[in-house]
């Protein structure tokens, strides 16, 4: 019996550990080393290691975009050359790490974006009912890309970017 009291304790040990262990992987902390874009930057880790970083629930426009410049300059702003936490999520097909991204003690950089009219809710991959009331009021306000009545979600810019390329490969071929 005693036996068996010893091994349920040593058990559930090892069962909070590997909890604890769990949330703290979730965790990352390094120095931010260059900002890809509006939405991704790379994250240099204690252990040097460089990761890429796509900020989670979010869209900012794309290259060549009104406002891609003006968001990349802001997060640039934001977080370039500090050392911060990342919050994982995931990681998406692209290999880069999907996160919540904490700065200056306590903005989220995601939910800045949004309320700067930087970013658009990705409601597609967020439940995040905050970044939805954020970004309405950031188009009632007409911020940043909103004050465009015709701006154009980066998904959809990606999508229009693909049939375009789609389109010009069908009309090579039948020449």
């Amino acid at each position: 019996m005693k036996r068996y009291i010893i091994c349920i304790f040593l058990l559930s040990c090892f069962v909070v550990k590997s909890q604890n262990l769990k949330k703290e992987d979730n965790i990352i902390y390094g120095k931010v080393t260059a900002i890809t874009d509006g939405d991704t930057f790379k994250l240099l880790t204690q252990d040097s290691t460089l990761i890429r970083v796509r900020l989670a629930n979010i869209d900012c426009p794309e290259r060549k975009q009104p406002f891609s410049n003006k968001a990349k300059q802001f997060v640039s702003d934001a977080i370039f050359g500090d050392h911060i936490n990342i919050h994982i999520l995931k990681k998406d097909r692209y290999g880069r790490f999907i996160a919540n991204v904490m700065y200056k003690d306590a903005l989220n950089l995601s939910y800045q974006l949004v309320q700067h009219g930087l970013a658009w809710h990705y409601k597609e991959y967020s439940k995040d009912t905050n970044l939805q009331a954020m970004e309405d009021e950031a188009r009632k306000n007409k911020m940043g890309l909103w004050a465009d009545s015709n701006s154009i979600a980066p998904w959809q810019w990606r999508a229009n970017k693909k049939e375009a390329s789609r389109l010009k490969k069908l009309s090579e071929n039948k020449k």
